[in-house]
């Protein structure tokens, strides 16, 4: 009894494992310029790109600390941006003519969404150069 369940989970740890090469084999198949290990095909050689394998976490730190410091630059003129929009919400109720409260609502209006337009330009630049700055850590091929 005990010999059928060993060999089962002999057979689904095998099978476990042939799975994983075969998704590790396609998974670097997808690097370019990786060439293929000598005797494993699809896997690649281990001199022909571990340069690029120790670079690889210190670029990527690179680019992850830009990318945080980018957004925290951003945040924060968005902060000060909105401080100043709620300073001058509450300016509102000092005025005494109603023309002069409407010319001041739209004011504030158009800014807000001025404010709303430039947030998303800058998170959407700062996506692109994210991509860009990844992409670049991309093995080149050879």
């Amino acid at each position: 009894m005990f010999d059928q369940i060993f060999d089962s989970m002999r057979k689904a740890t095998e099978s476990n494992v042939q799975m994983q090469q075969e998704m590790f084999r396609r998974w670097a198949a997808l690097w370019p310029g990786l060439p293929a290990m000598p005797g494993i095909p699809g896997l690649p050689a281990p001199a022909a790109w571990a340069e690029q394998v120790q670079a690889f976490p210190r670029k990527w730190a690179e680019a992850v600390h830009d990318l945080i410091k980018r957004q925290r630059e951003t945040q924060q003129e968005q902060f000060n941006a909105g401080l100043k929009q709620i300073e001058q919400a509450f300016q509102l109720a000092e005025s005494k003519d109603v023309n002069a409260l409407r010319a001041k609502t739209l004011e504030l209006w158009q800014t807000t969404f001025q404010l709303l337009q430039q947030a998303y330009e800058a998170q959407a630049r700062d996506f692109q150069a994210a991509v860009n700055k990844w992409a670049e850590l991309l093995p080149k091929p050879s």
